[in-house]
C-alpha cells in the first residue's frame, strides 16, 4: 500500500510541475516574467482561479474551455501535464528514490518544456539550457553520480561536436544551419549524460529527424517549401532514449561490433 501511495505522490508531484511548465512554455519565448504572477487565460487575459488550475482535472471539469470567455483551452495543456507525470513515474520505476531518478526526472522537464517551445519559435531559450547545464554539473558531484569529469567531458563534447558540425553546415550551405539554442542544448545533455550518451543522441536525433523530417515534407507544402524543421524535438526525443536505453545500447554495440 505504501508503495501505491509513493507513485501516487509521484504523480501528483509531476503533474504539478508538469502545470508549471505550462506556464514557462508560454511565457519564456514571449518574454513574460514567470516569477509569482498568477497564471492568466491567453485569450481573454482574465486571471485563472485556483480551484480552475488543478492539473487535468480543472481541464475536464471545464469542458476544455476558460470559464470567463469560452474559448476552448489548448489540448497541450493537460498533454504537457500528462507527459511529465508519466515520465517521472517511468523514471521512478527504473531508478527508484536514487540521485538518477531526481536528476533524470529534472532533465526531463527541461527536455519537454524545449520540445514545445522549439516546435512554435523555433528557440530553445538559453535559461533552460544554462541553467540545466549547471545542474547537470553540479548534480554530477552527488554520490553515485556521473562524476565531475565525465559530466564536463560530455558538456564539452556535446557542445564542440554541434559546434562543428555547425560551421561545416554553414560552409557547405552559405547560411546558418543550426541555431547556437541546438549547440546548448547538446552541451546540456552532455553534462547530465556524459560523452558516451550523448554520441548516441546524436546518431539517434539525426536517425529520428530524418525519418519524420522525411514523412513531414511528404505530408506538408508549408515544410517542403520552408524546410524550416527545428532539431531540439529530436534532440529530446533522443536523450530520453538514452536516459532509459543509453548503457544497454551501448554495451550491446561494443560487445557485438567492437570485438577484438
Amino acid at each position: 500500500m505504501s508503495e501505491i501511495l509513493l507513485y501516487v505522490w509521484i504523480a501528483g508531484i509531476g503533474l504539478a510541475i508538469g502545470s508549471f511548465l505550462n506556464v514557462l512554455i508560454y511565457r519564456i519565448p514571449r518574454k513574460i516574467s514567470f516569477g509569482f504572477s498568477r497564471s492568466f487565460c491567453p485569450s481573454c487575459k482574465d486571471k485563472i482561479r485556483f480551484y480552475d488550475n488543478i492539473p487535468i482535472l480543472s481541464y475536464l471539469i471545464l469542458g476544455g474551455r476558460c470559464r470567463f470567455c469560452k474559448i476552448r483551452i489548448s489540448l497541450r495543456y493537460p498533454l504537457v501535464e500528462l507527459l511529465n507525470a508519466l515520465g517521472y513515474l517511468f523514471l521512478f520505476s527504473e531508478f527508484n528514490l536514487s540521485m538518477a531518478f531526481l536528476a533524470y526526472s529534472f532533465l526531463t522537464s527541461i527536455l519537454i518544456a524545449i520540445f514545445f517551445i522549439d516546435i512554435d519559435f523555433q528557440i530553445i531559450p538559453d535559461i533552460l539550457t544554462l541553467s540545466g547545464m549547471v545542474a547537470g554539473l553540479a548534480l554530477s558531484l552527488v554520490p553515485h553520480g556521473l562524476g565531475i569529469v565525465n559530466s564536463a567531458v560530455g558538456a564539452f563534447v556535446g557542445g564542440g561536436v554541434l559546434y562543428l558540425v555547425a560551421i561545416l553546415g554553414d560552409w557547405a550551405f552559405k547560411k546558418e544551419s543550426m541555431g547556437g539554442g541546438d549547440i546548448k542544448m547538446a552541451a546540456m545533455l552532455g553534462a547530465f549524460l556524459g560523452w558516451q550518451k550523448v554520441f548516441f543522441v546524436f546518431f539517434a536525433s539525426a536517425v529520428i529527424g530524418l525519418i519524420i523530417s522525411l514523412v513531414l515534407m511528404y505530408f506538408s507544402k508549408k515544410i517542403r517549401s520552408t524546410r524550416m524543421i527545428p532539431y531540439g524535438p529530436f534532440l529530446a526525443i533522443a536523450a530520453v532514449i538514452a536516459v532509459v536505453y543509453g548503457d544497454t545500447i551501448i554495451s550491446f554495440y561494443l560487445s557485438h561490433f567492437l570485438r577484438l
